[in-house]
Formats: C-alpha cells, sequence, structure tokens
C-alpha cells in the first residue's frame, strides 16, 4: 500500500538555472501565491490533519524508461510541429483560396494570420487549464478539437467560415507552444534536459518552415484544399500516437489520481495537494490573462526583449510572402520550387540547435566563476551573435535578390538568418524565466502573445511593401530594424542586473 505523508514535504528550490522547463513548469503556481507580494491563503493551515499521498519511485516521471522519455518528446515535439506547420501551409495555397472564393490575395492571406492569432491567444487559457486538470486531458481534447475543427477548412464553403476555422483551430492547438515544454520537464532532471528541450523548442520554429515546403508540392499538383486534407490525416495520427505513448507527466495530476484510487479501492481518506489546495480556476485564468499585459506595460526590459522576439517572428512569418517575389517573380521558379526555397532557413533552424552543446559547456564554464550561481543576464550570450547573425542573413538576401545573382546565393543567405532565429529565441526565453522566475509563465505568455501580434500583422502589408520598396529596399528595410535590436542582448547583459534591482517583477 502507498504511504503517506500528514505534511507535505518542502520542495527543494531549483538551484540550476540550466533548464528552462523546471522554472517554467511551476510558474503559474508561484504566481497564484503571490497577492500584492504577500503569499495567499493557504487552505492546508485548516487541514493540517488531512493525510496526503505521496510520490512513490514508480509514480515519478523521471524514472520512466529513457527510451519511453524519448519517444515522447519526439511525439510531441511531432504535434508541435504539425500545430505550426499549419500556420504555414496556407501561403502556397493562397492563389487556389482567392480565385474558389472569389476574394484578393490579401483576404487570402488572413488565413494565415487568424491562425497565428489564435496559437497566440491559447495559451492564456490552456495554461491554466493544465495545472488543474494534468497535461493530458488538456493534450486530447485540444487536439482532438484541432482535428474537427480542420474540416471545416478544408470543406470550407466561403471565405468567411474558412477564416473563422482558421482562428479556432490554430486556438485549439496551441496547448503544444504552452503546455508540452512543462512535459519534457517533467521527465527530465536538470542535467539531462538540455538536449530534450532543444528538439522540442526547435519544433515550433521549424514548423512555419516545413509548412511551404510541404504545401508547395501539393498544390503544384493538386488542388487547394489537399493541402488542409493532408494536414487532417496528419493531425489524426498525431492524436492517436498522443493517447497511445504520452503518459501523464505533470505530478500533481499524478498525485490526485492516486489518490482517487487509493480512496475508492482501499477506502482510506487521503488526498492530493492539487484536491486541498484552495485554488480557483476562474482566478488562474484571469490571472494568465492579465498578468502578461501588465508586465509588458510596467516593465521596460521585458518589453524590449519581447519586441525584439515579434520583430523576428514577424519577419520569418513575412517571409512566407517574400519568398515568392523573390524567388518566385524574380528567379521564376514554380510553386514546388518556392516552397523549396526556405530550406535554407530550415537548415540554418538544425545547425543552430546543433550547436546546443557548445552553449552549454560555455554556459557551465562561466558559471564558475560566479560559484556555479550565475545571474541571469549569462543566458544572454547566446542572444548576441544571434542578433548579428539575422541582420546579415536579411542583408545577405537584401542585396543578391538581382536577377542576374544564382538563386543559390540568397537561399545560402536565409542560413544565418535561420541559425540568428535559435539563438534569439533561446537565449531571451532562458533569460525571461530565469530573471523573471515568480511569474515566468506570465513572462512566457507575453512574450507569446506580443510575437504571434506581429507574426499575424507582418504578412498582411509585406506585398504592398516589396511592390513599392522593391526586393531589395524591402528587404534592407527588414535588414535595418533587426540590426537596430542586435544591441539589445549586449546592453542588458552589462545593465541588466541594475535594471532588475528596480524592478517589482524581475528577481533582484
Amino acid at each position: 500500500m502507498a504511504t503517506h505523508d500528514a505534511v507535505p514535504k518542502p520542495s527543494t528550490p531549483d538551484t540550476d538555472d540550466t533548464s528552462i522547463a523546471n522554472a517554467t513548469r511551476n510558474a503559474s503556481v508561484d504566481e497564484r501565491k503571490l497577492e500584492n507580494g504577500r503569499p495567499a491563503h493557504d487552505s492546508m493551515g485548516e487541514k493540517s490533519e488531512m493525510k496526503l499521498v505521496s510520490l512513490e519511485p514508480e509514480d515519478d516521471p523521471k524514472n520512466i524508461p529513457h527510451f519511453r522519455k524519448w519517444l515522447v518528446v519526439l511525439v510531441i515535439s511531432s504535434a508541435a510541429l504539425c500545430a505550426t506547420c499549419t500556420s504555414s501551409i496556407a501561403a502556397s495555397a493562397e492563389s487556389g483560396e482567392a480565385l474558389d472564393f472569389h476574394v484578393s490575395k490579401e483576404v487570402t492571406i488572413l488565413g494565415i494570420s487568424l491562425y497565428v492569432e489564435g496559437l497566440g491567444c491559447g495559451p492564456l487559457l490552456l495554461g491554466p487549464l493544465s495545472e488543474f486538470y494534468g497535461r493530458n486531458p488538456v493534450y486530447w481534447v485540444s487536439y482532438f478539437l484541432f482535428f474537427v475543427f480542420s474540416f471545416p477548412v478544408a470543406f470550407a464553403p466561403n471565405i468567411v467560415v474558412f477564416l473563422i476555422f482558421r482562428f479556432i483551430s490554430g486556438f485549439a492547438s496551441s496547448a503544444f507552444l504552452s503546455v508540452a515544454g512543462g512535459s519534457v520537464g517533467d521527465m527530465f532532471t536538470n542535467e539531462t534536459v538540455a538536449s530534450p528541450m532543444a528538439v522540442y523548442t526547435i519544433s515550433p520554429f521549424l514548423g512555419p518552415v516545413v509548412g511551404p515546403l510541404i504545401s508547395g508540392f501539393i498544390n503544384q499538383h493538386l488542388n487547394w484544399r489537399w493541402t488542409y486534407r493532408v494536414q487532417i490525416i496528419w493531425t489524426f495520427f498525431e492524436l492517436l500516437a498522443l493517447i497511445a505513448f504520452v503518459p501523464e507527466t505533470f505530478q500533481p495530476a499524478i498525485l490526485k489520481r492516486k489518490a482517487q484510487k487509493i480512496r475508492k479501492h482501499e477506502h482510506i481518506e487521503v488526498y492530493a495537494l492539487l484536491e486541498v489546495e484552495n485554488k480557483g480556476l476562474l482566478h488562474a485564468i484571469t490571472v494568465s490573462c492579465y498578468k502578461p499585459f501588465e508586465l509588458l506595460l510596467f516593465d521596460r526590459m521585458a518589453l524590449m526583449l519581447d519586441l525584439w522576439n515579434a520583430l523576428v517572428l514577424g519577419i520569418l512569418y513575412l517571409a512566407f510572402q517574400a519568398f515568392p517575389i523573390i524567388f518566385g517573380e524574380k528567379h521564376g521558379f514554380n510553386v514546388q520550387m518556392t516552397g523549396v526555397s526556405f530550406l535554407g532557413i530550415g537548415i540554418g533552424l538544425v545547425l543552430g540547435t546543433l550547436s546546443q552543446p557548445l552553449w552549454n559547456r560555455l554556459y557551465k564554464r562561466e558559471s564558475l566563476k560566479y560559484g556555479g550561481r550565475p545571474p541571469p543576464e549569462m543566458r544572454l550570450l547566446m542572444g548576441m551573435p544571434g542578433g548579428i547573425l539575422v541582420a546579415i542573413g536579411l542583408f545577405w538576401i537584401a542585396f543578391t535578390t538581382f536577377p542576374g545573382v544564382h538563386w543559390i546565393v540568397p537561399l545560402l543567405g536565409s542560413v544565418p538568418f535561420g541559425t540568428g532565429i535559435v539563438y534569439v529565441f533561446t537565449a531571451t526565453f532562458t533569460y525571461l524565466v530565469v530573471a523573471y522566475r515568480p511569474i515566468a509563465a506570465s513572462a512566457m505568455a507575453a512574450n507569446s502573445a506580443l510575437r504571434s501580434s506581429f507574426a499575424a500583422v507582418f504578412p498582411l502589408f509585406a506585398g504592398q511593401m516589396y511592390n513599392r520598396l522593391g526586393t531589395v529596399g524591402a528587404t534592407a528595410l527588414l535588414g535595418g530594424l533587426t540590426a537596430v535590436m542586435a544591441p539589445l542582448p549586449f546592453i542588458f547583459y552589462k545593465y541588466g542586473a541594475r535594471i532588475r534591482a528596480t524592478s517589482k517583477y524581475a528577481v533582484a
């Protein structure tokens, strides 16, 4: 029979900052315990005699067999890849949609924008739900709804239905941008989490690059609706894999089920902490909705870093309209070859991810200078070359888009752009989690909301900008904007500690 503790054992604070996952998975719980800077009311004081079920080794998700852990990582990473790939598969289908729905191409671009906006809004709701019901119920329900709501997109009778359900399907699929990272952190220790987290982290950014590649081949040979039919088939198999291979990894949810089972079969009154804590779902959702925007309004460091991320992601999504102009109109690529032109960014993303062990070793070496407890600003080291590479990649593309220059040259320019994306986001994500640890979930939600807004808006003006400024001027303008933002990691590396000392949100 399971053992029980009358009083919960105090948790050990996370002293290893190498893990972004361990900070984020408990962040929202920390936020609910902070009300106006003071601990919230703890209902356990009134139930001190209540027996709490304990976590046995066989219950601990960290003790799952190594092969099974990696299988879970690959399944949730592929599910995240599918969700974000669905955002950009619409790019190559826009001409067919405009023809069938009798609308302009600019209207069909909303198919990308609304889906991305759904991806940004969804985490505000799905994040708190996972803390009450566990990871798996959120995965299963959200992905099932993603699957179901993709049918009205594929078989839409008019543009209104198409656009409405693009937003809804994006909202439903967003669980893998807000919850899945927690599953990886649940299963791995601080010492072993870096590699699996790197695999998961690249998936949401690789997905938008893979989208045009897939849809380009489909739309070159089939009706545009097959773009979404193929996506539905992919989503169905991902749903089956989630149900078959992904166990519950959220410890409070595991303990809750264990306590319920003991009460039912052994008739012993034991409870899980999740059952007796004084938590309200509505309050959690409310905090999840307003706290990120409060952070953006009142913390200038978080705002600047989030704007930097938003600009970079906005440019990535703008590329779905720019590359057809650069490679399609200037170099005569057909639909499927225009999709292939995104391989440069994809290669850059993979190269950036493969270099992660080098950065881990650098971080450990630098950490020794601070006795193993480096300041959060150490996380910005990776962002320094990242910002420079993004700007270099865009200027490279800008000044090689002339028809007389071989197409491989601008395509090669997109490789450092892709590598820079990995460095920028990895540096910013880890810094936000460590520097804003008490409200890490809100810090990441604020970043996600602003990123998604830029990614939704940028494609809408891409065509007009490139028509007016030309491929050189428009791409150079984007490169100039990223060059202006590139000094941010250098500035915050030097002055971040001083800024954090004056912030009521960041750790001092």
